[in-house]
């Protein structure tokens, strides 16, 4: 046993996620987070262990890959810890061996297995089968009696309370707590979680309140509230809506079913409108076993719900809730709501209608201290030639022209660099090509001969109707220009207008190309076959409703997202599929290029955006946070950062550099976040 005690035996297993190549710098930020394990708790014997399991997910979004270690650890010299007596513990220590052990092979852990199998002196039969505790013989529940006063930890005193549950954690421990040298052999709870485990998850709600009382709990809470100040009524009102799914899910969880009908009914007609949907969803869960596997119920126990309330209207509730005894709701307030406190006068009913309404209440003012570089880059140094009607000459009969009153510089912008701005080498962006040069040059004239708008003279704006549109239109967008219009139909075709006298050409055939005179100046020109001129050009290639389109900044390539998973970049030379990415594992409800191309971002129905390289088949970013679908996705225009839109009422500011998330932006009430504002209507803009 002395021997035995100063082995020391571990075995480990662990996996990082799988990154996709980047051409992004790597930061800090971007790598795998490793989950805890267990501690090792060293008593008066000397003796200390622990087995842990646990999951490392990847900063960016990688899939949580399991990491697992069993260890035995004793200090050589230190005295062996005394076996409980087989009579008092052994059917239990039995037990929870047998569960370590299935723990094990199910982890495919075989050596760390054998090795505890050979100390317990257990068969391979015993393992596979029941395990029941009456099975069990003296010696053998000796023998696993003692073998866990090895692996145990001991410490003297009460245990230690169970850290609470976690769900973003995404951590999986099997710990083992003492209570004292009298009962070494004592093992405290097994919990596994994992992406995350249901029945993990559902457990919080395992409380054994009168289900009888909930009602006058929750009655009793909204008569003081309503009876308060008015300058706590509105703070202390945003309990209402989490409190009252909390007490109902507790309900219906423990198998109250007509309580949690009479309570949903009594008060679900209180609670804000903008959460009707929400509420509508809640109520089709009348029965345990539909909470197994409903995202709407996974969302508000993995992510708790966020109050802002001042220190005086907590204070208050705290105050309340004591003198009442009322421990039910104090349990659900501390174990499923995050409250942010601050100093300072309470907020107002406007002030809190202003920022509310999300899936899980406010953002943490922790989310949004990041700096952020919100400035535009500065624009390259492009000279711009004078045109023959600018240049100061001699008319025909000898006389100078008159000099013309120098123009306003509407739009010009300034040289100097923005202070607010993100350094110039922040990501690596492309390089102009002439081509977007000269495209930037005709800007800067255009830009020149504009009017300054006013009363007298108001900007023309063009609408473009789609009519007899029995596919039916699903996703458009329009080039800067205003010369293309692409639409994604849900016959899965995408289709590409002109809307200028110009029609689409495609270029000619390979043997065709090899006669053209590379040197000349309209190569450009002679490589198109005017034999496929037309205005409309039908792209095939997905198989699913098209809901997401965008064209590149230099109007050469098109990207498409659709139903069937993926993002499709077309070229508007050839008008063929160039790549198709996959990645999303669901519909990808909207794609979008940065405003200097190259780079693009999609999101789906997975509730994660993913950032993009036109030249990688995999995603160099995965923005995972939000709780619900991404529905649209946006560039910043300095493209170092994305904004995405989502069905959980929030828009979340994801920095491209190391896919952190730097704002959370809370306060609609509606589901579906409209993607086509100013930024899309600008595009229509002609002045």
């Amino acid at each position: 046993m002395a021997a035995l005690a100063e082995e020391q035996t571990e075995v480990a297993v662990k996996l990082e996620p799988e990154g996709p190549p980047t051409l992004l710098p790597p930061q800090a930020g971007d790598g795998a987070g490793e989950g805890g394990g267990g501690t090792t708790n060293n008593g008066p014997n000397g003796g200390g262990g622990n087995v842990a399991a646990s999951s490392s997910a990847g900063g960016d979004g990688g899939t949580p890959k399991p990491s697992v270690a069993v260890s035995a650890v004793a200090p050589a010299g230190a005295a062996p810890v005394p076996a409980a007596a087989p009579e008092a513990g052994a059917p239990h220590d039995r037990q929870t061996l047998l569960a370590v052990l299935q723990f094990l092979r199910q982890s495919n852990l075989r050596e760390a297995e054998e090795a505890l199998r050979r100390e317990a002196r257990l068969l391979e039969e015993a393992v596979a089968g029941s395990g029941a505790p009456g099975e069990a013989d003296g010696a053998g529940a000796e023998t696993a009696s003692a073998l866990l006063s090895r692996v145990t930890a001991s410490a003297p005193g009460p245990a230690a309370p169970d850290p609470p549950v976690s769900g973003a954690s995404g951590s999986a421990a099997v710990s083992g707590l003492a209570t004292g040298p009298a009962a070494p052999g004592k093992v405290g709870s097994v919990a596994v979680e994992d992406q995350p485990d249901v029945s993990a998850v559902l457990s919080a709600y395992n409380q054994q309140g009168d289900p009888t009382m909930y009602e006058e709990y929750y009655s009793g809470l909204k008569h003081f509230i309503e009876c308060s100040l008015d300058c706590h009524r509105a703070e202390l009102s945003q309990l209402f809506y989490p409190l009252f799914v909390h007490m109902y899910l507790e309900l219906v969880y423990n198998q109250h079913e007509n309580e949690a009908k009479s309570f949903f009914e009594k008060f679900h007609g209180d609670q804000e409108c903008y959460y009707q949907d929400d509420l509508r969803v809640l109520s089709s869960l009348t029965k345990k076993e539909h909470m197994k596997g409903n995202e709407t119920m996974l969302d508000f126990r993995t992510s708790k719900f966020v109050l802002r309330i001042s220190r005086d209207s907590y204070q208050l509730l705290k105050r309340h809730l004591q003198e009442k005894q009322n421990n039910q709701i104090w349990n659900i307030v501390q174990e499923h709501l995050y409250i942010d406190i601050f100093d300072g006068m309470p907020r107002s009913k406007q002030q809190i209608d202003a920022m509310v309404g999300s899936l899980a209440g406010e953002a943490k003012r922790e989310a949004n201290k990041s700096k952020v570089f919100f400035g535009l880059l500065k624009e390259p140094e492009i000279e711009v030639p004078l045109d023959d009607e600018d240049e100061e000459g001699e008319n025909e009969e000898g006389k100078p022209k008159k000099k013309k009153p120098k123009k306003d510089s509407i739009g010009s912008k300034s040289k100097k660099q923005d202070p607010n701005a993100p350094p110039q080498n922040r990501i690596p962006l492309p390089e102009l090509k002439d081509s977007d040069k000269l495209d930037k040059i005709m800007n800067m004239k255009e830009t020149t001969k504009r009017v300054r708008l006013g009363p007298d003279c108001l900007p023309s704006i063009c609408f473009y109707t789609f009519l007899n549109a029995y596919q039916g239109l699903t996703a458009v967008d329009v080039t800067d220009d205003s010369s293309l219009i692409a639409g994604g139909f849900a016959d899965s075709t995408v289709r590409v207008w002109s809307v200028t006298p110009k029609k689409l050409r495609s270029v000619k055939q390979a043997a065709d190309l090899s006669l053209i005179d590379k040197e000349s100046d309209d190569v450009l020109e002679r490589i198109m076959d005017e034999k496929t001129a037309s205005e409309l050009k039908i792209l095939y290639g997905h198989s699913g409703p098209v809901y997401g389109a965008s064209f590149s900044p230099d109007r050469n390539y098109l990207l498409s997202s659709s139903e069937d998973g993926t993002v499709r970049l077309w070229s508007l030379q050839t008008f063929t599929c160039l790549v198709g990415y996959k990645g999303h594992n669901y519909p990808v409800w909207d794609t979008q290029f940065s405003p200097y191309g190259y780079y693009f971002v999609s999101g789906g129905h997975d509730r994660v955006a993913r950032l993009w390289a036109t030249d990688h088949y995999q995603p160099l970013r995965i923005f995972a946070g939000h709780l619900a679908d991404v529905n649209c996705t946006r560039f910043h225009p300095n493209s170092n950062y994305v904004a995405t839109g989502s069905a959980d009422r929030t828009v979340r500011l994801w920095d491209v550099l190391n896919g952190n998330c730097v704002r959370i932006f809370t306060g609609h009430k509606v589901q579906w976040i409209i993607q086509y504002g100013y930024g899309m209507l600008s595009k229509h803009l002609k002045i």
